[in-house]
């Protein structure tokens, strides 16, 4: 999928700079790649919101449109969130050539219902949720789709084991683990609980712990005769 996004050159940059591009309803953005290196712009924020929260996310082709400058294809390479309100604060974007590879990271969906979960009462566990692949701009995937309805406990799926695709070759290691079924564990008893319980069963070794102490010193403040009954025995 390819979206438009509109930016504007700008000239300036500094704090001032980006609390005025806010004001106005804009923020300051770079466009690296190119002979030109690192290129100021300014988005809007909304717009570009709505092309992060599609499925494709960060990987959307998008068309920039920079008065001036010609349309560019680029990619999302970071954003940055205010940490109380989430707004958009900053984007870099990089060009890509539609000709040449490029390597993104795509993330993987389960498809259907594991028989070991079923009938095994297994849980499905998912280790990696993407994977890098590499492909041509035009041909990123929104996500790529595994098959787990047959799978049963102690069953798995790897990067090997995904459907190939003539469109995009897969760069994580073959065996890189993506999900497994397994038995889900069997939850401990509190400590406390288990304290308690040891209490219950016997009563009298709590008294034990507690007084040891006590009476290591009494052993030790106790007349020789007690150290001869000990011999006797």
């Amino acid at each position: 999928m390819e979206a438009v996004l509109d930016a504007v050159e700008r000239s300036s940059r500094g704090k001032n700079e980006a609390r005025r591009l806010r004001v106005s309803g804009k923020i300051p953005a770079v466009v690296y790649g190119g002979k030109d290196g690192g290129k100021a712009i300014a988005v809007d924020p909304k717009v570009l919101a709505k092309i992060l929260r599609t499925e494709q996310g960060a990987n959307t082709l998008i068309s920039l449109n920079v008065p001036g400058a010609g349309d560019a294809r680029v990619l999302v390479r970071e954003y940055q969130l205010d940490p109380i309100t989430h707004e958009l604060l900053h984007a870099d974007f990089y060009r890509v050539a539609m000709d040449k590879l490029l390597r993104v990271q795509v993330t993987v969906v389960p498809q259907g219902e594991p028989k070991g979960v079923k009938q095994q009462g297994g849980v499905l566990d998912i280790v990696h949720r993407q994977i890098e692949i590499e492909c041509l701009p035009a041909d990123i995937p929104t996500h790529i789709e595994v098959d787990v309805s047959e799978l049963m406990v102690g069953q798995s799926v790897r990067v090997k084991d995904v459907a190939t695709n003539p469109k995009w070759t897969a760069i994580t290691d073959a065996e890189t683990m993506l999900l497994h079924i397994i038995i889900p564990k069997v939850e401990e008893a509190p400590v406390a609980d288990a304290a308690a319980a040891g209490a219950a069963a016997a009563p009298a070794e709590p008294e034990v712990i507690k007084k040891g102490k006590k009476d290591e010193e009494a052993a030790e403040a106790a007349p020789a005769p007690a150290a001869g009954k000990k011999e006797k025995k």
